[in-house]
């Protein structure tokens, strides 16, 4: 089976009718730049890898408290004894010893004092321990008799000696929480309990640099909150959360990530949820442009402002391997679980040679065991399925639920997201793309739900898009129910509307089906009906009880049928070397901005005397550490290319001629794919493989 064709998932028509032109997508990954865009409309960017100022004064607390552990309390216990007798002060003797020996927490015991009938007393002595012990506590129990009480004295939980946190839990006694809390029973109160920071990476998906991280770190996975993934083959930035870390830990991480780099620390009350966004900036290099006219382009870049492009589900949604995604989304709503598993699991065109070799054996022999051994890490889905069968070998139902939710789910979503491209294409074929007709779907205007689910994200879909493995698109339209079913966000276009000329063409919608949905009242839900019937499914009735596979178990979605790019712009720019970026990326403005200080500073040293040029590109080159790229499967000819960027650049072209290129920026809702607007410039296909060729 050959890899997907736009076509194949129903990503057919154009807006407008003017001639495309050549240009290479994604030649290298930085010419695919993502900035993540938060609820507030703030471009989420890398600006500084420093840890937060509250995080010092904290620090400088701590050392305060470190500092009294490592001195002589023989003074203040002196002081004690006679405030509290010789017994109370010898207690105390011993406990000091235990704490500034470094033993462990959990081994060293509270003492209790002797018994007190005088509160007076009692507070004079409570009042000495806060003034004279900071990394002790003191709290009153009962005492012997009912008239007296007892001063009991403890190491401060929320102290910082250097055994604090390590074993206090036992991994059984942590609960299933939805974060890992490992060693957080000392968290200072003045900080949030998360720590949230710019995650800026490199030719990796969100899942692999959190994984990597999490690694580093000792936590789990799972501690992290984000918004929503990004394209692999790309150098994005993004928020993400991490539940009582210390920025100072993860800062200490850029020594030895390499494509990825940690910053804009600060302590935050809430960790970030999916779907808690607003979009993403793209700053996109197409290169290798080749056209009869630069007016052509003119005229394409300036239609796309204008008017926009069919806001098709792109590729990535439906897998980049031979098997797409939709195809197994079908199967497994017809209910067909033995042969949905045969299709994640069997030998499939066009994938690496580990990958391929672990398929073909597991298909020769059924040997679980060998097979995982063979199988990488990254193919989640097909693992999570050979594990359960190795538990309960023949049940493929339960072997499909092994599979992460929101990556099974993927597939299920993918066939919607199939209906829908059909539908739009049929949209724009019957009725055009400049007015409203009868029938059509539009957002109701004035309506709570018009507000919330109109203007930026449609369908509350979390974003994804990875050109990497099938198992790393985990882009998942909610499931979220329409507001207590009040009224519809939608309504049905009449005469009436059209004649008042209350809605535009920029207000047509398109259900994904679901139990909640309607369809448009034209020939366009045909074909929604006749495309599930032809694959054997049917929209309005489930065919087997299985709720998370079935159509009419999910309550459906809308999502504009035209989408425009919000604050977009174009440049037109020509370039001999091909290494050379186009465009800056986050941690080439930090570097540029470290050696621009750093110039300034000599400058200033050195009586505004300017530093040699050969100087400069020697400071470039050592800040260059920090934007360290990495290759899927090549770090060393990366590398190579890192040191070609900063030699090349300075030491002139190579024999290659001029060529052009036309860089773009623009801001899109988070459900919406930057790719579907590229190819409604170049008039051609957005696959990886046709742009290879191009190559």
């Amino acid at each position: 089976m050959k890899t997907v064709d736009e076509s194949d998932v129903g990503i057919i028509c154009f807006i407008s009718n003017l001639p495309g032109f050549r240009g290479i997508l994604k030649q290298r990954y930085c010419d695919f730049i993502v900035n993540e865009v938060d609820t507030d409309r703030k471009v989420v960017r890398l600006t500084s890898l420093d840890v937060p100022p509250e995080e010092a004064a904290v620090e400088h607390d701590e050392t305060k408290a470190s500092d009294q552990l490592n001195r002589s309390y023989a003074s203040e216990i002196e002081s004690f004894r006679s405030l509290a007798g010789d017994s109370d002060a010898q207690c105390l003797e011993t406990l000091i010893n235990q704490v500034t020996s470094g033993k462990n927490e959990d081994s060293i015991p509270p003492i209790v004092l002797s018994a007190n009938s005088d509160k007076s007393h009692r507070t004079a002595i409570h009042n000495f321990f806060k003034d004279n012990f900071k990394f002790l506590v003191t709290d009153t129990v009962d005492g012997p008799d009912a008239s007296s009480k007892c001063i009991r004295v403890r190491l401060n939980s929320g102290g910082n000696n250097n055994s604090m946190g390590r074993n206090s839990k036992k991994r059984k006694e942590r609960g299933d929480n939805p974060f890992d809390s490992r060693g957080s029973e000392n968290w200072p109160e003045q900080l949030g309990k998360f720590l949230r920071f710019h995650l800026y990476k490199e030719n990796k998906d969100t899942q692999e640099a959190l994984g990597l991280i999490s690694k580093m770190l000792g936590i789990l996975p799972r501690s992290f909150g984000f918004a929503g993934t990004k394209d692999k083959r790309s150098v994005s930035t993004q928020r993400v959360t991490v539940f009582k870390q210390r920025a100072s830990k993860l800062a200490a991480l850029n020594k030895r990530l390499i494509g990825i780099r940690l910053g804009d620390f600060c302590y935050v009350k809430e960790g970030l949820l999916l779907g808690q966004l607003l979009g993403n900036r793209f700053t996109i290099t197409l290169r290798g442009v080749v056209v009869d006219s630069e007016d052509v382009i003119k005229a394409s870049a300036n239609s796309l402002g204008r008017n926009g492009f069919i806001n098709y589900f792109g590729l990535q949604r439906f897998g980049s391997g031979s098997v797409p995604t939709h195809l197994v989304g079908a199967t497994l709503l017809r209910g067909e679980w033995k042969s949905a598993v045969k299709m994640i699991l069997d030998p499939r065109e066009g994938e690496r040679n580990e990958i391929s070799k672990a398929r073909e054996y597991y298909k020769e022999t059924d040997d679980i065991d060998g097979t995982l051994r063979k199988l990488p890490r990254h193919l989640v889905a097909e693992r999570a399925i050979l594990q359960c069968l190795k538990k309960c070998p023949g049940n493929y139902l339960q072997a499909l639920k092994a599979i992460p939710r929101t990556l099974r789910m993927m597939y299920v979503h993918s066939y919607q997201s199939f209906l829908w491209n059909h539908a739009a294409s049929a949209r724009v074929q019957k009725h055009g793309t400049e007015q409203v007709v009868v029938g059509d779907l539009v957002f109701c205007k004035g309506d709570d739900t018009e507000k919330e689910l109109g203007c930026v994200n449609p369908e509350f879909e979390y974003e994804s898009s990875n050109d990497a493995d099938d198992s790393s698109h985990l882009d998942e339209v909610s499931e979220t129910d329409h507001p207590d079913g009040r009224h519809n966000p939608v309504k049905t276009v009449t005469a009436e509307d059209i004649n008042s000329g209350k809605y535009t063409i920029d207000d047509v919608v398109l259900p994904l089906p679901g139990s909640r949905v309607i369809y448009p009242m034209n020939d366009v839900a045909e074909v929604y009906h006749h495309l599930a019937e032809k694959d054997g499914i049917n929209l309005t009735e489930s065919l087997h009880n299985v709720k998370e596979f079935s159509i009419t178990s999910m309550t459906g979605n809308y999502r504009r049928v035209f989408q425009k790019p919000m604050d977009f712009e174009w440049e037109l720019l020509t370039y001999i070397d091909g290494n050379k970026p186009l465009a800056e990326t986050d941690m080439d403005k930090i570097a540029k901005a470290k050696l621009a200080n750093i110039v300034k500073e000599e400058e200033a040293v050195c009586g505004n005397k300017k530093k040699d040029p050969s100087d400069c590109m020697k400071q470039s080159e050592s800040l260059s550490k920090d934007i360290k790229l990495s290759t899927e499967n090549n770090e060393a000819a990366c590398a190579k290319e890192v040191k070609q960027l900063h030699v090349e650049s300075v030491c002139g072209a190579d024999s290659q001629g001029k060529q052009m290129a036309l860089k773009l920026g623009l801001t899109l809702p988070s459900s919406c794919y930057a790719t579907m607007a590229i190819r409604e410039l170049l008039k051609t296909s957005t696959s990886v493989a046709f742009h290879k060729t191009l190559n």
